[in-house]
């Protein structure tokens, strides 16, 4: 007994010295710094914003089919039979959920480029507005940060004003991903919808369009800024009909964020890019970024690089229930040159050259 007992005794007396050492070796170890947790929750609010736009809509899809065929086959179709009847909200004014764009990840979203917003003017609550963003850039960060999640303050700027953004239509036919759009505030770019939040949300409403689209998408690369938008002339004419004021916006730096393998117009490559936007509404870019790991490696994470969205001066604009022709394009010209005004004036502040141009197609 006595030789368990001092055999137990040994035992115990070398187990806590292995604890003692290992608590030696882990207090040595250095605590990751404040700035260090900083960047881990900056780097996973951007890793799942890019997941959900890139992934969510066709998980969800690829999981519903398999349920169908096992026994959990009822959610599926109770969901399917749900979509049927939800079929027009999204082009209804949607589900915006306050709580989503408050929700506090946007903050570190935010703070990873980081992105800011800034204002030259005011804008009215006793008026609708149309927000034309520029540039498209790959994934419109500067746009969505801007205009759905409150982190750049856009209600504090504009007091009595809400923002929306619109996407493509075809997001919303998508499961549980077109749940996630309009919780954010996100609606489809098509004249109902346009026109609902114009005609029968009464008045303080501003909605963004990224006028340029997929089309400007293939374009998009460090150093260069073209947008399409020479013959890009309905939402002036949806202005016009519902009188809503034009406001340019630009943000500098979004075509910072990626790396693009442009091809050359008239190329193969370009011919394919070409018809699967006609056909599909968006544009097949082949883009890089950083990787997971670190900045240096490569990946499908937009690179940190400072974004200012800059909201310029309203165009007033009347109400005309059938505008001409002559009146649209008068209205177009007017906003270009708010546009160009707008750009000229903040892109020596926000990372440009005074050499810089903006070249309109």
């Amino acid at each position: 007994m006595k030789t368990i007992i001092a055999a137990c005794s040994q035992n115990l007396g070398g187990s806590r010295a292995s604890l003692q050492a290992a608590l030696r070796t882990l207090l040595a170890v250095p605590w990751p710094s404040q700035r260090d947790v900083r960047s881990a929750l900056q780097l996973l609010a951007v890793l799942q914003w890019v997941l959900s736009f890139l992934l969510l809509g066709i998980v969800s899809l690829l999981l519903l089919i398999y349920l169908l065929f096992t026994r959990l086959w009822l959610i599926p179709v109770l969901y399917v039979a749900w979509i049927i009847f939800d079929w027009d909200t999204p082009e209804k004014g949607g589900r915006r959920l306050p709580c989503l764009r408050r929700w506090p990840v946007w903050k570190h979203f935010r703070d990873y480029f980081p992105v800011k917003l800034v204002k030259t003017h005011d804008l009215s609550p006793s008026h609708n507005y149309i927000i034309g963003s520029h540039p498209h850039g790959i994934l419109c960060v500067g746009a969505f940060c801007n205009f759905i999640t409150g982190s750049t303050g856009f209600e504090e700027l504009f007091p009595g004003i809400r923002s929306f953004l619109t996407t493509l239509a075809g997001n919303f036919r998508l499961p549980v991903f077109r749940e996630y759009l309009m919780s954010g505030g996100l609606f489809p770019v098509t004249r109902r919808a346009i026109g609902y939040l114009l005609s029968q949300n009464g008045t303080g409403n501003a909605v963004a369009i990224v006028i340029g689209g997929a089309a400007e998408s293939l374009s998009c690369r460090p150093g260069v800024t073209v947008l399409i938008l020479k013959n890009r002339k309905g939402f002036v004419r949806m202005a016009l009909q519902h009188g809503a004021f034009l406001v340019p916006s630009f943000s500098f730096g979004e075509n910072d964020l990626f790396r693009q393998v442009v091809f050359e117009e008239g190329s193969w490559m370009r011919s394919i890019q070409r018809r699967f936007q006609k056909m599909m509404g968006f544009a097949p870019c082949v883009f890089y970024g950083r990787g997971l790991t670190s900045g240096s490696s490569r990946g499908f994470l937009p690179y940190a690089r400072p974004i200012t969205t800059v909201v310029g001066e309203p165009v007033a604009v009347p109400k005309v229930e059938k505008p001409s022709r002559e009146l649209v394009d008068r209205y177009h010209g007017l906003y270009i040159r708010a546009l160009l005004k707008l750009f000229n004036e903040n892109k020596t502040k926000y990372g440009l050259s005074d050499t810089d141009e903006l070249h309109i197609l």
